[in-house]
């Protein structure tokens, strides 16, 4: 099985772990330093890239439900949150996103269960020594020490891999679609809810067989260079709303079926079964889900004609 690259980050794009991660995972040595506006407060904020990513709507006589695709981790000169998405999002009675972040001390006790080896085996031991080689060399390019993760399991380090090099490149999960909407919401006092719980999306990773994981965190670590251009790649076809083009490449990075099912189809199918019995009540609902979750075969939109509805594309 070969796990490259667009598997990491396919994951990233249609997974709200990428945002949700605790600090444990994402305050490394290799934080990324201030903005340049930050520290000079006088400096005006660059203008913003106008951009019209893809959204739909799922409608009946007294219920409506608008359908947007997001990215966890994004630049911040993106302005996608404005024309048709603010307006849907401003008639809206309620957000409802892949998860709600927890408070900070739960998900740091959460990642301590799940994405910590609990047997006291570090995950450089759990390498052979090319693998453990190729990794090492990533780590550096990132400023890490080498040991810095040792008590990861290997999914963990991977996917933690893959966001700091992110975030070094530029990508901010505050930026990010999720974090955005939710202070939207708090700001206009809109309901939030979660489809699903942190606990099950680090359990997605973490009931993989070891031997994925590792080739998972390897092939990562392979390509530890080509993650801004290739995350750069995977935003463009979002803002774009080139939804065709960001499912093919979801099918090309999740080559394993097992982590298809479990991050796509299975999901998908618990999402479409949730907005038919959504559509039961009446009420405006703005969904935001990973944008791979809305593009390819197995998408939600394609899932909604079972339970005799439809979604449609919003002219914007």
């Amino acid at each position: 099985m070969h796990l490259r690259l667009k598997s990491v980050l396919a994951a990233t794009a249609i997974c709200a772990l990428a945002w949700a991660m605790p600090a444990a995972a994402q305050s490394t040595p290799t934080e990324a330093p201030a903005s340049v506006e930050a520290l000079d407060p006088v400096k005006a904020p660059p203008a913003l890239k106008d951009v019209d990513p893809a959204l739909w709507v799922v409608k009946d006589e007294d219920t409506t439900i608008y359908l947007f695709g997001s990215i966890h981790l994004l630049k911040p000169d993106l302005g996608w949150f404005d024309d048709g998405v603010k307006t849907a999002f401003d008639r809206s009675d309620q957000l409802v996103l892949e998860l709600v972040e927890p408070p900070a001390a739960e998900s740091q006790a959460l990642f301590g269960k799940l994405a910590m080896d609990q047997q006291g085996k570090t995950l450089r031991s759990k390498m052979n020594d090319a693998d453990r080689a190729v990794y090492d060399a990533a780590m550096g390019k990132l400023g890490i020490p080498a040991p810095a993760f040792d008590s990861f399991e290997p999914w963990a380090a991977g996917i933690t891999l893959s966001v700091v090099a992110m975030q070094k490149s530029g990508f901010d999960p505050n930026s990010g679609v999720e974090k955005q909407l939710t202070a939207a919401a708090k700001v206009s006092n809109k309901p939030i809810a979660g489809l699903e719980t942190m606990e099950f999306q680090l359990g997605l990773f973490d009931t993989l067989p070891e031997a994925e994981q590792i080739t998972f965190l390897v092939e990562t670590a392979k390509l530890i260079d080509e993650v801004a251009s290739t995350t750069d790649k995977m935003v463009n076809m979002w803002a774009s709303a080139d939804t065709e083009s960001l499912g093919q490449l979801m099918n090309e990075g999740l080559t394993s079926r097992t982590l298809y099912d479990a991050l796509l189809t299975k999901r998908n199918a618990n999402w479409a079964k949730w907005i038919s019995a959504r559509m039961a009540k009446p009420g405006v609902t703005f969904m935001a889900v990973g944008a791979g979750h809305l593009a390819g075969p197995t998408s939600v939109q394609n899932l909604l004609p079972a339970y005799g509805l439809s979604a449609t594309r919003v002219a914007y």
